[in-house]
Order: C-alpha cells, then sequence, then structure tokens
C-alpha cells in the first residue's frame, strides 16, 4: 500500500492505495500522527478511492484515528469510498463515527 499526505490550506488529506491491512499499521500512525501535531491541520480527510480492500486490523486504526483526532479537535472525513469499501464500513456502523464520502 502506498500512502501519501498532503496539507492545503487547513486540510490535511492522506491518500492511500492497494490493501488496507495491519501490514501499514506503522506508516498510517506515523502519516497520522504528524498532521495531528500540526496546528495549521483543522480536519484530516482519508482518500480512500485507491482502497480496494480493508479488513478488522483497518476499522481499529480508523477508530484509533479518529479517536485521537477528537482529543485534538480535528474531525476525521473518509472520501471516495468504493461499494466495497463502503459495505464493510457500514457492517461496522461508521457512519456513526465518521462522515463518509462514496465515489460518483
Amino acid at each position: 500500500m502506498a500512502i501519501n499526505v498532503q496539507i492545503v490550506d487547513h486540510s490535511a488529506r492522506i491518500s492511500m492505495t492497494g490493501r488496507f491491512d495491519f501490514s501499514v499499521y506503522r506508516d498510517f500512525k506515523n502519516a497520522y500522527t504528524a498532521l495531528l501535531m500540526n496546528a495549521a491541520v483543522q480536519e484530516i480527510a482519508i482518500e480512500m478511492s485507491g482502497v480496494d480492500y480493508m479488513d478488522s486490523a483497518a476499522l481499529g486504526m480508523l477508530l484509533l484515528l479518529n479517536e485521537r483526532a477528537s482529543e485534538a479537535n480535528k474531525p476525521v472525513i473518509l472520501l471516495n469510498v468504493s461499494d466495497t469499501v463502503f459495505q464493510v464500513l457500514e457492517t461496522a456502523n461508521f457512519s456513526k463515527f465518521f462522515e463518509i464520502k462514496r465515489m460518483g
């Protein structure tokens, strides 16, 4: 999986492609930790259009990010979620914790 981070104005975007699973835990945590500590960043968007698979470890990573972002008063938005990934998120009731924007 490739993880890229961009900051534009007060919004940060973490873009991911490939499989979102435990193998990317360290890279994902490093990406969002820097954003949480950056006072200029007011919201974090996770660009998921390139994610073709996610497992329960990925769900846990998103929940951990959301918890830490909430403590920093920074909302997290899941962007361009594919139908496949959306089904996983819906099954886990993630719409209660995140704003989810689907593809298209």
